[in-house]
Formats: structure tokens, sequence, C-alpha cells
């Protein structure tokens, strides 16, 4: 984690993405994206710059398999 990011809950991350929570939270249960953590009652917080850069890769990889 970059010094300064903070961590954000999934609704604030999803907001980020312009997706639903919902949306967010199915991938991370597929193991398509990873929290930078979950807290002590299993809530995940999420780090946004890694966030990103995680649906980037699989928008990549998808596009790959696309072709």
């Amino acid at each position: 984690m970059t010094e300064g990011a903070r961590l954000v809950r999934t609704a604030e991350a999803a907001r980020a993405l312009s997706v639903n929570p919902a949306t967010l939270s199915r991938w991370a249960q597929q193991g398509l994206v990873t929290p930078k953590m979950r807290t002590a009652g299993g809530q995940a917080r999420w780090d946004l710059d890694e966030l990103r850069e995680q649906v980037q890769r699989l928008a990549e990889e998808r596009g790959r398999s696309a072709d």
C-alpha cells in the first residue's frame, strides 16, 4: 500500500469503480479481485489504487481471451 493510502469499505470502492457494491462483492467471492484486508468481522477493506489495477488486469485478460 502506498504511503498515506487509506482503505475504504466495499460501498465506497464500488462507487469509485461505478459498479454496484453487490457486483464488487461477487467479484471478490469469485476470486477475480482481492481486498487489501478483511476486518475481524469479515468486512472487506480496499486500497483503491490496487483495486483499479486488479480490475484493469482483469479487463485486459478478458479482452485477450475474447480474441
